[in-house]
């Protein structure tokens, strides 16, 4: 009998991905982003029954997107190094400058 306990490469394969509306995700977001950062669970957000983006803690992010790009775990070490360094802004004025460079929607005919 395998104990799973102790194996960590069985333990990864037996997670499971959580499939919740997006709605519910929005709602109890602070709850979700915890377990997916302390529980390594990965959750796939739905709008209308079809899966539009997942949740997964942010190590493993970096590590897929390495795996992708692997000059971005440079990138990654930089941007860490200047926002322990202070150089970041708030979420408002971000989300501010988002809105000032997002295109125009074309008016319908």
């Amino acid at each position: 009998m395998i104990n799973l306990e102790y194996s960590p490469r069985l333990v990864v394969m037996a997670r499971i991905v959580r499939r919740i509306p997006i709605t519910k995700a929005r709602i109890n977001l602070g709850q979700v982003a915890r377990r997916a950062h302390v529980n390594r669970e990965y959750f796939i957000l739905e709008k209308d029954g079809i899966p539009v983006a997942g949740i997964l803690s942010a190590d493993e992010l970096e590590d897929y997107l390495e795996t992708q790009e692997p000059g971005l775990k440079a990138q990654i070490r930089k941007s860490t190094a200047e926002y322990r360094g202070g150089k970041s802004r708030n979420a408002e004025s971000f989300l501010a400058e988002l809105r000032r460079t997002r295109k125009p929607s074309r008016s319908k005919k």
